[in-house]
């Protein structure tokens, strides 16, 4: 009978198992460690390698022990010249321990540090984040595939191998090629055995040289005619079937006017690096039309968007119009789903903030399936404007659009450490929106 021996070679890191068990039990901390980095770090280490510390408490496994108040125990401690048995042992003073930084006469021990690749760190940021309202429309491209079941084939995987269709093929081949049964084996070997109890003569030994000669012949053919040969085994097929994957295309809009400073300009690309590496991870079938905008706006690459320096006046309308221009040009409503991020600084002409209003509630806010709206406002003005619906035209006029749609949101940033709470709030997993009709 044929041995299956799989020899493919294991992969590179081999405690492949014992990392992702590790991984599932200490999530909650690993993925506060990361969020604290990114307060008070760069938005752009996130996409990078990560070494995270963790407490020696939570990498301890699961242990059984006695409780200290019931039972009767005995210890044996070696090397004990100083107690006696009823002493009690006091506790160390000084304040050590292990993972402790405080100071004391005793040695600590360091902190747990984990190494988190890249991959594990975007899976863990991003982990409970998503678009909201992501609806499956008409496709231009599929991208995305499931495996199918799709009959069967003789070349494949071990763990593909089909057992019962491959005892059938064997059975047919065995009967085919006419292999002798361990049944008839056996009955001459009987005969065999039964004439050799008996007294020998010239006959019984001639029949006995014939039947020999048979159980060999047999023997050889059934050696011959394996049981299962290769010929007879088949695996389970699957084929890669097409599913639905739904297009999405984000518009971010950044105001690069004269009225945004240095800190409003670093703040608002942190939040859009945020935002690009989170479509990018998540989403494989996502476009990113970057637009900047002062007195007018245009559609610039990544490049450009990011580190390109300008300068001139305000008017927000401007982006919202180039936005619509370009989804009418090349993003069929009936085939995308279309979203928006914003930022400004909510400086902007009052009569251009109306535009605003007509060009959202008029045009864009049926077409998006999310609009999310962000404003960069001074820290001295965060105890002030934060918790209050006072602010710039810009933010009051955007008030009036989010009273009325359901998915637009604005949310305020005055510092880098508001950059992550605010993206959670706007990107959290959540129901489905209802768009008004």
């Amino acid at each position: 009978m044929p041995i299956f021996i799989d020899r493919r070679l294991n992969p590179k890191d081999k405690s492949l198992g014992n990392r992702q068990r590790f991984l599932r039990r200490a999530r909650e901390e690993l993925k506060r460690s990361i969020r604290d980095h990114v307060r008070t770090g760069r938005i752009d280490e996130i996409d990078r390698e990560h070494t995270v510390p963790m407490p020696r408490k939570g990498t301890s496994e699961p242990t059984f022990s006695d409780a200290k108040d019931s039972g009767r125990r005995q210890h044996i401690l070696p090397g004990n010249k100083t107690f006696t048995a009823g002493d009690l042992i006091p506790k160390p003073s000084g304040g050590g321990g292990a993972g402790s930084s405080g100071p004391g006469s005793m040695e600590s021990e360091d902190d747990f540090r984990f190494v988190l690749s890249r991959e594990e760190v975007l899976d863990l940021f991003f982990e409970d984040l998503e678009l909201p309202d992501l609806v499956k429309l008409n496709l231009k491209q599929i991208l995305s595939f499931k495996p199918r079941r799709a009959g069967f084939t003789a070349s494949g995987t071990p763990t593909n191998i089909n057992v019962g269709r491959t005892m059938r093929h064997s059975h047919g081949r065995r009967i085919a090629l006419k292999r002798p049964k361990q049944e008839e084996v056996d009955v001459i070997a009987r005969q065999i055995a039964e004439l050799e109890s008996k007294p020998p003569d010239t006959v019984i030994r001639e029949h006995i040289v014939a039947l020999r000669e048979e159980l060999d012949r047999l023997e050889r053919r059934r050696r011959r005619i394996a049981y299962v040969d290769p010929v007879d085994i088949r695996f389970n097929r699957f084929d890669p079937q097409p599913i639905p994957n739904a297009s999405a295309v984000m518009f971010c809009l950044m105001d690069v006017s004269g009225s945004m400073g240095e800190r409003e300009k670093d703040l608002a690309k942190r939040f859009f690096v945020l935002l690009h590496l989170f479509l990018t991870r998540r989403y494989e079938r996502t476009d990113i039309v970057f637009i900047r905008h002062t007195h007018e706006a245009k559609e610039v690459d990544e490049h450009t968007f990011f580190y390109h320096t300008e300068s001139g006046g305000t008017v927000v309308s401007t982006a919202l119009e180039e936005m619509y221009r370009i989804i009418e040009k090349r993003y069929p409503v009936a085939e995308w789903n279309i979203y928006a991020a914003q930022a400004s600084d909510g400086d902007n002409f009052a009569t251009d903030s109306e535009r605003c209003i007509e060009l959202l509630d008029g045009k864009l806010m049926r077409l998006c399936q999310y609009f999310a709206y962000v404003e960069i406002i001074d820290e001295r003005e965060s105890h002030i404007f934060g918790t209050t619906e006072n602010g710039t035209t810009l933010w009051r006029a955007y008030s009036e659009v989010d009273e009325k749609w359901p998915n637009f949101q604005i949310r305020r940033i005055a510092a880098p450490a508001d950059i992550y709470p605010v993206f959670r709030e706007l990107f959290a997993r959540q129901p489905a929106l209802r768009k008004n009709a």
